[in-house]
């Protein structure tokens, strides 16, 4: 690595830990706030040219040089705009859907660079979009202006800015773009502790958003061993976190006889017992996520490795249900168990991706 670029990314990590200590908070916001939440200074085109130049990166895991120094353009460029670090991720993995980090002379009609942006929508002259810098900050501009972004799954928030034909194809980047932005902090020779501390590069993300409709082991449900997030019949239902498919199955019977009352068909609140469909993913850690009554066979398959925001169904209302919503489970250690069941609402909290609020 050149020393221009190893200096240059030093110094903007270096800026994301006094961030993310709350020492330059109220530098960049005008008050306190936290690393993720802060408010972004404006975003120009000039302010990204100070990034360093992309060239004389080493190739970092499956990224070769090239690659590597423009997902290091795209992180450094963010940083300096006051961009919270799960923008960078949102920025790395769109980056490696739209041009697998490869800064492209043309694409398709008159996509242009690592986003594929187009003249002709707006983004810029061509020449301007083959600069990774400048293309960077154009797509960073449009990020900032999707209100709410930083709550939204990261396949929602790089659709809103792309306007993409495929909405859901930026999921499976996450991890790979999580992975990556972490890697070039430790290359520079920095400690990536600031930027886990951050809880904001995207490991965890809500199934879906909506209010609590019922909370944890409550006193009127003690056995309710998760949450219902009231989301409508059809609602695109996403993993929290990435991970492996552990089940995938219909647990839908008759109350009273436990023969099979079927997955074809919305379940009762009396009459139906079980999940109907559903699926369990295994996470890092032991942990394992639950994602119930589902309206159709779950998208996914045991043994699949899953991304923080893919789709892996839709909300409906088979097993015990009283109507379409997702029931979500969060347990520890392996326990697909009660025992291994905690509060979702509390966990989800501390991973920086909030569930609920609840509602009234």
């Amino acid at each position: 690595m050149t020393a221009r670029v190893l200096s240059g990314i030093a110094i903007a990590f270096a800026a994301v830990l006094l961030l993310c200590s709350g020492l330059a908070a109220t530098l960049v916001s005008g008050g306190g706030g936290a690393c993720g939440s802060i408010t972004s200074i404006p975003a120009t085109a000039s302010s990204a040219a100070r990034g360093p130049a992309s060239g004389g990166i080493d190739a970092i895991g499956d990224w070769s040089a090239e690659q590597t120094g423009n997902a290091a353009t795209v992180t450094t460029v963010g940083i300096r705009l006051g961009v919270p670090p799960r923008g960078w991720v949102i920025a790395v993995a769109t980056a490696m859907q739209e041009s697998f980090l490869i800064n492209t002379p043309g694409g398709d009609r008159d996509s242009v660079g690592l986003f594929q942006q187009r003249p002709s929508q707006g983004w810029g002259t061509t020449e301007q979009l083959h600069d990774p810098q400048y293309s960077a900050t154009k797509f960073y501009q449009s990020l900032q202006a999707v209100d709410g972004w930083q709550a939204m799954p990261l396949t929602e928030a790089a659709q809103a800015v792309q306007i993409s034909a495929f909405p859901d194809a930026y999921a499976k980047w996450e991890g790979p773009a999580t992975q990556l932005v972490t890697a070039i902090a430790d290359t520079a020779g920095l400690s990536t502790d600031g930027l886990a501390g951050c809880r904001a590069t995207g490991l965890w993300t809500q199934p879906v958003l909506a209010s609590i409709g019922s909370g944890f082991r409550t006193g009127d449900r003690p056995g309710h061993d998760g949450v219902d997030l009231s989301a409508p019949r059809g609602t695109l239902i996403r993993a929290a976190s990435a991970g492996r498919v552990h089940t995938v199955r219909c647990n839908a019977v008759y109350a009273d006889t436990g023969a099979e009352w079927g997955c074809d068909r919305d379940g009762d609140p009396v009459l139906t017992r079980g999940c109907g469909w559903y699926v369990d993913i295994d996470h890092a850690g032991g942990l394992l996520t639950r994602y119930c009554h589902m309206h159709q066979p779950p998208m996914v398959t045991v043994g699949q490795p899953v991304a923080a925001g893919q789709p892996i169904g839709v909300v409906g209302s088979t097993g015990h249900s009283f109507g379409p919503h997702l029931h979500y489970e969060v347990h520890r250690h392996g326990d697909a168990s009660s025992n291994g069941a905690i509060d979702p609402v509390s966990f989800m909290t501390v991973q920086n991706a909030p569930l609920g609020p609840y509602e009234r």
